[in-house]
């Protein structure tokens, strides 16, 4: 029997609901490109006629570990997204602007 997640949700604690919300964050935070394309239920080919380039150029992309922040701000854009950039100190997170400005 399938259940309604906001269902559950409802019935677990506080501190349960805190604990669901930090551990989907960490998960978020380490999904590989691909992943968030697929969960996009986007595939390499529809993403390359977006951003006007081979479908080949789009899995070299993917599998890159270094590439400039341009070209992933135009992948996550031409998914419909925005690209967000934080630094995380002990007291407190900082935005950081794509244009050279910071924001709390």
């Amino acid at each position: 029997m399938a259940r309604n997640f906001r269902e559950l949700e409802a019935k677990m604690t506080p501190e349960a609901r805190e604990r669901v919300k930090v551990k989907a964050a960490e998960l978020i935070a380490g999904i590989p490109l691909q992943q968030v394309r697929n969960a996009r239920q986007m595939t390499q080919t529809r993403l390359a006629e977006l951003l006007e380039m081979d479908q080949g150029n789009i899995s070299k992309l993917e599998q890159r570990t270094d590439m400039y922040l341009s070209t992933l701000r135009s992948y996550v854009e031409a998914m419909g997204g925005a690209l967000e950039i934080r630094a995380v100190f002990p007291d407190g997170d900082v935005k950081i602007d794509l244009m050279n400005k910071l924001s709390a």
